[in-house]
């Protein structure tokens, strides 16, 4: 480069700058041999062109004492340039500047201006004198604290606790931080991770992946077992098992050694949705696995640790199974944890909106009853609601006005036939409308989730029954409309979750929530006042 182009290449330097002050890059070495060779040369425009042809560019500039008189060859208005360049400040005379800061300028910079380009010996970036190193897998404030107080908790008799985290906060990743944990403080150990539906058996696997290489100090085995996944549980003595909670059930019906065995191997037990853990499936297998050793240790995740709205018996029978060990985020300033993580951007903030659906479903004496003594509404029930015409005319209504806002939309239905329905009327008016239910091909499921995670443009509207509600994880989502009646907090909650991902956890600044209301079934309000529906029966644990 040369003229009024920015830089200036370091040959050409060599060749136009004074003789005696190119001769001074020479080892004195050189210079003594050519004095008695050829005494005539030195001083000479020879010594430039020589200078040029034998001096590595690179090499020269990467050694400090042969960089600085490099910087002192350029012209005047060169030094001054290459100090805008790097934004140094002319104090007295450019040379000058550029010495004092000569320690500080990266190799990028230095070979950039000097017309070297894609020499391997310049690093990518020039190594600053400060700077802030990301961790790879890290946790953000609150979830450090909520982890360090599981960790004490698992020491200390009971060794029990449940991990309170609202939905999007991050109990996954802050649960892979304990497990690593301790991997590493007792290993050689086996973490038994258990579940119920195979996305968060996916989740958990491919978290533990990710966490594993930056926090991880040996190779260990990771192991899926559920579904048509069959790991050698014989083999397993060092690293995370993924089981689900079926698939172990059945293995304790068929062959109890196995789990006894494993027990003896394993020293923490988690289990992801911990309001499972009163289920007598599955009870049964999560005492064989957490008791069988004084030392065994068992972690309970969930958004909201109860089972039901109202049954203050289930949920004290929850509270009883962990001994009444709950760890939640505390944060100063903040009566619950919620507003916080929404203040800061950690959820949406979900905007409430109730849809009162008209109906033409009559309820019978059977219907009724259920309502009345079942936990939840009745699969037959369910179905009824679904077939309802007038019903499904609002919720369309609903989803064709919440796609003039939103990009991505998921809707929970009662059935389903009802996912059916609705999607093919969603098809009809040229809105691309995706179904996955339970019964869904694995691979289709996959497909179909993968299409709705995109990044495109267009509009998707995702109906599912059954699924999705847990481990399913689309930051995109903007909107849920909640069209399938429960009287779960816990599932309510885990629909709500699914369209408050924050913006600092990649999602959106705000949520729609659209909630179906039918008369004389059950609704709710605030996730806010949801998470705090069990406090009365939990207390945290000891610390001390």
């Amino acid at each position: 480069m040369t003229g009024s182009a920015p830089g200036i290449s370091l040959k050409a330097l060599l060749l136009s700058a004074k003789s005696k002050a190119v001769q001074e890059l020479f080892p004195s070495s050189v210079i003594e041999l050519v004095e008695r060779m050829s005494p005539g040369l030195l001083g000479t425009k020879e010594v430039n062109r020589i200078a040029a042809v034998i001096l590595d560019p690179a090499e020269a500039l990467i050694d400090t004492a042969t960089r600085l008189k490099i910087i002192r060859l350029l012209p005047l208005a060169k030094a001054r340039e290459f100090c805008t360049t790097l934004g140094l400040t002319i104090e007295r005379s450019p040379y000058e500047t550029i010495e004092a800061e000569i320690a500080e300028i990266g190799l990028v910079q230095l070979f950039d201006f000097f017309g070297i380009v894609d020499d391997p010996r310049a690093p990518k970036f020039a190594a600053p004198s400060s700077q802030n190193v990301p961790a790879a897998y890290g946790l953000f404030p609150h979830q450090r604290v909520a982890a360090s107080k599981v960790a004490v908790a698992l020491t200390k008799t009971p060794r029990k606790v449940v991990l309170h985290m609202p939905t999007g906060a991050g109990k996954t990743r802050t649960a892979m931080h304990l497990a690593a944990r301790h991997l590493r403080e007792y290993g050689p150990t086996v973490v038994i991770w258990l579940a119920q539906n195979r996305e968060l058996l996916d989740q958990a696997a491919e978290e533990f992946e990710k966490a594993w290489a930056p926090l991880g100090d040996r190779d260990v085995q990771l192991m899926r077992f559920w579904g048509s996944k069959r790991a050698p549980l014989a083999d397993m003595n060092d690293g995370l098992l993924v089981a689900g909670l079926a698939k172990m059930v059945a293995l304790d019906a068929r062959d109890a050694n196995t789990i006894l065995a494993l027990a003896d191997r394993a020293s923490l037990i988690v289990i992801d949705e911990a309001h499972q853990a009163i289920a007598p499936t599955y009870a049964r297998v999560l005492r064989a696995l957490s008791s069988k050793r004084p030392d065994n240790a068992l972690l309970g995740l969930t958004a909201t640790p109860g089972r039901s709205w109202s049954e203050i018996d289930e949920d004290k029978r929850l509270s009883d199974f962990f001994e009444g060990q709950k760890v939640v985020l505390e944060i100063d300033g903040y009566d619950d944890p919620v507003t916080f993580l929404m203040d800061q951007e950690y959820l949406a903030r979900p905007n409430f909106r109730q849809l009162k659906a008209p109906t033409e479903t009559c309820l019978d004496m059977a219907d009724i009853r259920s309502l009345e003594n079942d936990p939840d509404l009745t699969d037959d029930l369910l179905e009824k609601i679904g077939l309802d015409a007038a019903r499904n005319e609002a919720i369309l209504s609903a989803i064709f006005d919440a796609l003039t806002r939103h990009d991505r939309v998921i809707v929970f239905t009662p059935s389903v036939e009802n996912a059916r329905l609705l999607q093919a009327m969603l098809t009809i008016k040229n809105i691309e409308a995706l179904f996955v239910a339970g019964e869904t091909d694995g691979g289709e499921r996959e497909r179909r989730i993968k299409r709705y995670k995109s990044s495109g443009s267009g509009k998707i509207v995702m109906l599912n029954y059954g699924v999705l509600t847990t481990g399913f994880d689309a930051p995109r989502t903007s909107c849920a409309i909640i069209a399938r009646p429960t009287k779960s907090l816990v599932l309510y909650s885990q629909m709500v979750g699914r369209a408050t991902r924050g913006l600092r956890a990649g999602g959106n600044k705000e949520a729609e929530i659209i909630t179906v209301t039918d008369p004389d079934l059950p609704g709710f309000g605030s996730v806010a006042e949801a998470f705090q529906n069990w406090e009365d029966v939990w207390h945290e644990p000891d610390y001390g």
